[in-house]
């Protein structure tokens, strides 16, 4: 593969600065790091690319679950299960990663986007106050097996992880959005550090472009976790509905062949 230009290396970066913003406030980032490393980067392998970006989402996510954990200080004892799930879940994702088709998942990812953005725009109490589901064990177990499908997912594709984790704690579980983004961040965090200990040891992740792109994404994953803590719930909420109905266009038009 050759070297990218510096116009390139500088367009990949906005793209990481952006999703680290997006992602820290919502989940999700991946749905716009990842197609600007596959227009950014024709030469690269998909195993490359998907290495490369889960080192920038690394980067975010650590810094953005650290603000997160410092400001709204979630219960250990629903993210550390949530975390070990979906980190084991992230694991075994990655290693059948060249095996899943694309096409298989869209289809299903559309319609569970479609359903809960209406569901959300629908309800506008959605997320505003934590009125939670389910107790004591059952509660364990709900976000023990959100971790692993959702940790899965990510794993073996990724992009709009953060999103599914935030909408199976609010909607599934009854979070408000500001704690379900706290424990997105933190689960979310554990399903990169999960794909890149089978990615690294592979020899996929092209160093020279995902440290520049891991920088940006630090940045912006710092500048997202303040802003969505600082402004709550409701801007969460906002940015929720703007992201996944982004989401759907763009995973639509994949579907309906349109891109």
């Amino acid at each position: 593969m050759d070297d990218p230009s510096l116009t390139v290396l500088a367009l990949l970066g906005l793209a990481a600065l952006t999703a680290g913003f997006v992602d820290a406030v919502v989940g999700g980032g991946g749905l716009i790091q990842l197609p600007a490393l596959l227009l950014g980067l024709p030469g690269a392998s998909p195993v490359q690319v998907l290495a490369t970006n889960k080192f920038a989402s690394f980067c975010g996510t650590t810094v953005s679950a650290a603000t997160y954990y410092r400001r709204v200080r979630p219960d250990p004892r629903t993210f550390g299960p949530l975390m070990l799930l979906a980190f084991v879940g992230s694991v075994g994702g990655a290693f059948v990663a060249s095996w899943i088709p694309r096409s298989l998942f869209d289809p299903l990812v559309l319609v569970v986007l479609v359903v809960v953005g209406a569901w959300v725009v629908l309800k506008p109490s959605v997320g505003e106050t934590t009125a939670l589901r389910f107790g004591g064990g059952r509660h364990l177990r709900v976000a023990m097996l959100v971790g692993l499908l959702v940790g899965f997912y990510d794993g073996a594709l990724g992009p709009g992880t953060g999103s599914f984790f935030t909408i199976a704690l609010v909607g599934l579980m009854g979070y408000n959005f500001l704690e379900a983004s706290a424990k997105t961040k933190l689960a979310n965090w554990a399903t990169n550090l999960a794909a890149l200990c089978v990615f690294v040891p592979q020899g996929a992740v092209l160093w020279h472009v995902a440290v520049l792109m891991g920088v940006a994404n630090l940045v912006g994953g710092y500048v997202g976790a303040r802003t969505a803590v600082a402004r709550g719930a409701g801007f969460i909420r906002v940015f929720f509905v703007l992201v996944v109905a982004g989401f759907v266009v763009r995973i639509g038009g994949d579907v309906l062949g349109v891109w």
